[in-house]
């Protein structure tokens, strides 16, 4: 089931696979984008990489992704190793990917872009029962299914590209920047359907340069800086830390 209706669906997510990522690095050329960046994230936890522009946080979610080249110790979710899993196949293992700038199919219509989500899988009922699940979480996608997907908004995109994402029933939603472009009243729906997944037992990886947002919907956060893991702690914690103002402002 991708949308987690209760409680007990969500205890079941919760019993799934945890991802630990140790020693991820990405140079491009010889720029260091991201160096020696480890983390874990538990069955239902919410985790989120923050930082300045330029501070690695991208180039570590496209590297975990298997969508630029990487070296990296290991990657585990569960007792499945990838880490020599190519990028087309992530997934098929379980991890969801909605990437920075939506990146949806304009020329075809909504529901035809999330049906697409679902390509590892076969169109059938329970697929049809996950569109159905989409479509209560993005009530206006319903309204828009025959719309074609270059007409919507920004906001809708970004709505219509997490929706896509959970078509293929992920146990782990990596989401880069998803309020990039978008007015604060956008941004606030988006908050509220993150906190629904995270309540419901979807574990996310949230890559964000907006660090309050990140703080109002994850519970642990990595702060990167010159492409390295500066701090770690709760998003609580690190809110309140002068410290994270300094990494951001230089103050």
């Amino acid at each position: 089931m991708t949308v987690i209706r209760d409680q007990a669906d969500a205890a079941a997510v919760r019993g799934g696979r945890a991802l630990s990522v140790d020693g991820l690095s990405v140079r491009y050329g010889g720029v260091t984008a991201a160096q020696d960046v480890s983390f874990t994230i538990q069955p239902g936890q919410s985790l989120g990489i923050i930082g300045a522009n330029g501070a690695g946080k991208t180039s570590t979610l496209k590297a975990l992704m298997g969508l630029v080249p990487r070296t990296v110790r290991s990657i585990q979710f569960g007792d499945r190793d990838l880490t020599r899993v190519p990028g087309r196949n992530m997934v098929r293992h379980g991890i969801g990917y909605v990437p920075e700038g939506r990146h949806v199919f304009p020329g075809l219509p909504v529901e035809k872009n999330l049906l697409l989500g679902a390509y590892t899988r076969r169109w059938n009922g329970p697929t049809l029962e996950t569109l159905d699940e989409v479509y209560e979480l993005f009530p206006i996608l319903r309204e828009m299914r025959g719309r074609l997907a270059g007409a919507l908004s920004g906001g809708q995109q970004q709505m219509l590209a997490i929706g896509r994402a959970l078509m293929s029933t992920p146990q782990l939603m990596l989401l880069d920047e998803p309020s990039m472009g978008l007015s604060p009243k956008l941004v606030s729906e988006i908050v509220v359907v993150l906190k629904r997944l995270k309540e419901r037992g979807l574990s996310i990886l949230l890559v964000e340069q907006n660090a309050q947002l990140t703080f109002e919907v994850t519970t642990e956060c990595l702060v990167m800086e010159n492409g390295a893991v500066a701090m770690t702690g709760t998003s609580a914690a690190l809110r309140q830390d002068p410290q994270v103002r300094k990494i951001y402002l230089g103050l």
